[in-house]
């Protein structure tokens, strides 16, 4: 099993979904003896926003690719190699202002790719990722899965995961940590309990 642990929490040590995604890869771990675990950092290795220079690496010929093209397409390449090599992607997706972290948009750009991970045919999109699974780390301070809060959170990373044919999906969720500190010791508890509910 090859596992893809994605963070991109930009608060370090403070940070409430990292030992969350953490916890669910040493799950994944104890439950298949043969993973191998692909690691990416995206707030200390930001991959930068996708941009002109990110498009176009990809339509350019190697030999002719300018500086920037060229560190474009070797990020691009790198983050589309790691995830095609997954067969469990494990992302930490911290809510900053209703939605997940830039870094994390930044991510998805490189992975969503016409003709490699979905495709457009007569009878409409198809995704080309079919049989891997995802574990989405969810935090939050506070209360928004299910209400409309959450669309650009939760919501919209399930429905790009399933555009990509990734429908084996699961969620880790710890709300209302910004709720005071017994708040969010249970919702803490709580998303350890749901990590060993699911993988004891």
């Amino acid at each position: 099993m090859n596992i893809l642990h994605i963070d991109s929490s930009i608060l370090g040590g403070y940070s409430a979904s990292r030992p969350l995604t953490q916890k669910v890869v040493a799950a994944l771990k104890a439950a298949n003896g043969d993973a191998e675990v692909s690691y990416h950092d995206l707030a200390d290795d930001s991959l930068g926003h996708f941009s002109a220079a990110s498009l176009s690496a990809g339509r350019t010929a190697e030999e002719a690719r300018d500086d920037e093209q060229r560190l474009e397409a070797a990020r691009n390449a790198k983050a589309l190699e790691e995830f095609l090599a997954a067969d469990v992607v494990v992302i930490g997706a911290p809510m900053y202002n209703f939605t997940i972290p830039t870094q994390l948009k930044a991510w998805i750009d490189r992975i969503t790719v016409a003709g490699t991970t979905f495709r457009y045919t007569e009878a409409g999109p198809e995704g080309l990722c079919k049989g891997k699974k995802a574990v989405i780390v969810s935090t939050a301070g506070g209360i928004h899965a299910g209400q409309p809060t959450g669309i650009a959170h939760e919501d919209y990373l399930k429905l790009l995961l399933g555009f990509l044919g990734i429908t084996d999906v699961q969620v880790i969720r710890a709300q209302g940590l910004a709720y005071g500190d017994d708040a969010k010791e249970a919702a803490l508890q709580d998303a350890d309990k749901q990590i060993r509910a699911q993988y004891a």
